[in-house]
């Protein structure tokens, strides 16, 4: 019932390492994205599924539909901003900072404002989903930047606290008869 969002694949593949090592014993079905995968065979095995784990990069940030309990745990391990090497994104940063503006408010804090709002939207597909939503994300907490991200997020209940955060997963998978 978790969809796992990662900024790099680098991440995915540690990810998936350590999963299957520690619930080698669970039964749990662990999905993983390989680089070249299309989406769609990967989103019908989450979806008819309620005991597996989508790990994946951008691809599966946007268009990944899977209502109902299914999917009742998004997972985000970093705030999604743009790779720094990105040219485009580069180039309208050091354009901005040179008028002088700040590139990085100005054009990465934006894009990833929508993504992670993107990303946290593939958990509540109808009136009737819910779960949870958690960004690993320290800044998201601390930033001066952070205010300007949550706004971009549904109106979701927020904590810092991993206590708070464990005991409503495990309300959560109570509820839903786990």
């Amino acid at each position: 019932r978790t969809l796992a969002l990662f900024s790099s694949w680098r991440a995915v593949e540690a990810a998936d390492a350590h999963l299957r090592k520690v619930l080698s014993e669970r039964p749990i079905r662990i999905i993983t994205q390989k680089r070249g995968d299309a989406v769609s065979p990967l989103v019908e095995k989450f979806a008819s599924d309620e005991t597996s784990v989508l790990l994946g990069t951008m691809t599966l940030w946007q268009g990944v539909d899977v209502p109902g309990e299914s999917c009742s745990l998004v997972i985000i391990d970093r705030i999604p901003f743009p790779r720094p090497d990105d040219p485009l994104h580069a180039a309208r940063a050091q354009r901005i900072d040179r008028a002088g503006g700040s590139g990085f408010r100005s054009v990465a804090v934006p894009r990833a404002a929508l993504l992670l709002a993107q990303g946290a939207g593939r958990l509540l597909r109808t009136q009737q989903d819910r779960g949870m939503v958690a960004v690993l994300d320290s800044r998201l907490a601390s930033a001066n930047y952070a205010g300007f991200l949550l706004q971009s997020m549904p109106d979701f209940w927020k904590t810092t606290d991993p206590d708070v955060a464990t005991a409503a997963i495990a309300r959560l998978g109570t509820q839903l008869g786990l």
